[in-house]
């Protein structure tokens, strides 16, 4: 069975990378909302709920607002962004930080992107 993953910014330079490097993977299914729908919190909702995993692609202040909205809806994030780098809640994305950090990458339902100069 194909993971579903929707990226909430697909249209922008990360999404649109990521979207083209996912789309050609047999194992995934990409949820994508209409161009009239793209920013509707609901619509968007949806799309997260529907999803196994979803990436944030979004400006900070976006991320912030739509991952309060998510709450503790199990689909795993991972956020693109700088919102939750340093947040103790969301694990750190750098499997090479310490030897325990990849196993709990791979465990957990937050990860934030370690950036390009970590």
């Amino acid at each position: 069975m194909a993971a579903k993953v929707f990226i909430d910014g697909e249209v922008g330079t990360t999404g649109l990378q990521i979207r083209d490097r996912l789309a050609a993977r047999e194992d995934i299914t990409l949820i994508s909302l209409e161009e009239s729908t793209r920013k509707d919190t609901d619509a968007r909702i949806a799309a997260f709920e529907e999803a196994d995993i979803g990436i944030l692609c979004l400006p900070d202040d976006a991320v912030l607002d739509i991952v309060a909205h998510l709450g503790d809806r199990d689909t795993r994030l991972i956020d693109a962004s700088t919102a939750h780098r340093v947040n103790d809640a969301w694990v750190f994305g750098y499997p090479e930080l310490t030897q325990d950090t990849r196993a709990r990458i791979a465990a957990a339902s937050r990860v934030s992107n370690p950036g390009c100069y970590s």
